[in-house]
């Protein structure tokens, strides 16, 4: 993995303007993302063990929002504004799967959602096929992306799993992140997996404990009452974490299920391969009746506002979060029966009250025109950056002169005084 990581433009982008939102349900936090018509069915994306509810940022991106184009960044190479509504979410503190049911349950009703498309990845497909079977009314269809039926080869694989809810945060991180395939790569897989790495720096050891938990404790798939036809299996050809012999269980247990295969990808399709990943998802929906309705997709101003991008941000929001959890799993496992309360805040900061720097507007300017260079064509990037070059070398050019004028005129300035 990379020792430098610089935040992706696009990325910076997404976190100024499309605001987190915090909701507490009973003793827990949820955080997440929600943007799109709310007339329409919602798409809402369930992340693995290392992932968050940002890992989505660029299916919202494409499916949700519709972007007015700065001219400093071309924008409209993201797509957008396709007419969905996408909710990506973060994987709460719950201690077993049944927690973990009621509480994407209480959730739901929370935000006033009744009927959804779940799109999860590894533990987060895990996840929506278990809510899946419990709560089948609620969910209409499932892409499910390298994922499992069944926990036991990762239990077996982890024998200090019954202590795992008292593990050190350090021990807890290198466990996660010896589960991500180390290089080398390819830049953008390089990048999806960096982007990933840089999320699980801003969890917390209760976040990685409960996720780990639900991961090895003892739980499978059975039956769902879903129709294969309303299923979609989006699994990378390259490799990922997750061993094949549990994507090939998989597949058996859904034959009649839509086979979309990426030829690469690594663990993170969805930040590596954003493009053929957004397709597959549209072609999923349209195939199982879900119209999205781009006249009702919300505009967002050049100016607009949005949440803070830093991974120090994210950090502190979730150290403000209550603790009330405890590090021990059986003393959470059940949740509080108080109804859900609406969202309390969104993390929702103006950019136009942020106080920055010439230096810091310049420092970003350039890690986004960068950015966007790989996405442009090679005539229009080279361009770009020999403009860019161009005002820098005339700056450093006109730099001596101005400082020796000023000197100069100093100087003239005091003899006058003296005379």
């Amino acid at each position: 993995m990379k020792s430098v990581y610089s935040v992706p433009g696009d990325y910076v982008y997404f976190k100024s303007q499309v605001p987190l939102h915090k909701i507490p349900i009973g003793t827990k936090q949820w955080r997440y993302y929600d943007f799109g018509p709310k007339v329409v069915p919602p798409l809402i994306c369930l992340p693995g063990t290392a992932g968050t509810a940002d890992v989505y940022y660029k299916q919202i991106m494409s499916l949700s929002v519709k972007v007015r184009q700065p001219e400093s960044f071309p924008f409209h190479l993201l797509g957008g504004g396709k007419g969905y509504r996408v909710i990506s979410v973060d994987i709460p503190c719950v201690w077993n799967h049944r927690e973990w049911i009621q509480s994407f349950e209480k959730f739901l009703d929370a935000i006033d959602v009744h009927h959804i498309h779940l799109y999860g990845t590894s533990l987060g497909g895990f996840l929506a096929q278990l809510f899946a079977q419990n709560r089948p009314r609620r969910v209409k269809s499932l892409i499910l992306s390298n994922t499992f039926l069944e926990t036991r080869t990762f239990a077996a694989a982890m024998p200090w799993a019954p202590i795992v809810g008292w593990a050190p945060t350090f021990l807890l991180k290198r466990y996660v992140l010896t589960g991500i395939r180390d290089g080398p790569h390819e830049p953008f897989i390089a990048d999806s997996v960096d982007f990933v790495v840089s999320q699980v720096e801003t969890l917390s050891r209760d976040d990685l404990a409960s996720r780990l938990t639900l991961t090895v404790d003892n739980a499978s798939v059975k039956p769902l009452l879903l129709s294969d036809s309303f299923i979609t299996i989006m699994d990378t050809n390259d490799y990922s974490s997750i061993p094949q012999e549990l994507k090939d269980q998989l597949g058996e247990r859904y034959p009649g299920a839509r086979r979309a295969y990426l030829k690469t990808g690594g663990d993170f399709p969805f930040l590596s391969r954003p493009d053929e990943v957004n397709l597959h998802l549209q072609l999923h929906l349209r195939r199982v009746g879900l119209e999205a309705h781009p006249e009702l997709v919300q505009s967002i101003p050049k100016d607009g506002t949005g949440g803070s991008h830093s991974k120090e941000d994210d950090k502190k929001d979730r150290d403000d979060e209550p603790k009330d959890y405890g590090g021990n799993p059986e003393s959470n496992s059940e949740e509080s029966q108080s109804s859900p309360s609406a969202p309390e805040s969104s993390e929702f900061h103006g950019l136009d009250s942020q106080v920055l720097s010439n230096a810091e507007i310049h420092h970003e300017n350039s890690v986004v025109l960068n950015r966007s260079a790989t996405l442009m064509n090679p005539h229009e990037a080279a361009a770009r950056i020999l403009l860019q070059l161009t005002w820098e070398l005339v700056i450093v050019s006109l730099l001596p002169l101005c400082v020796g004028s000023l000197y100069i005129s100093n100087n003239a300035r005091k003899f006058r005084q003296l005379m």
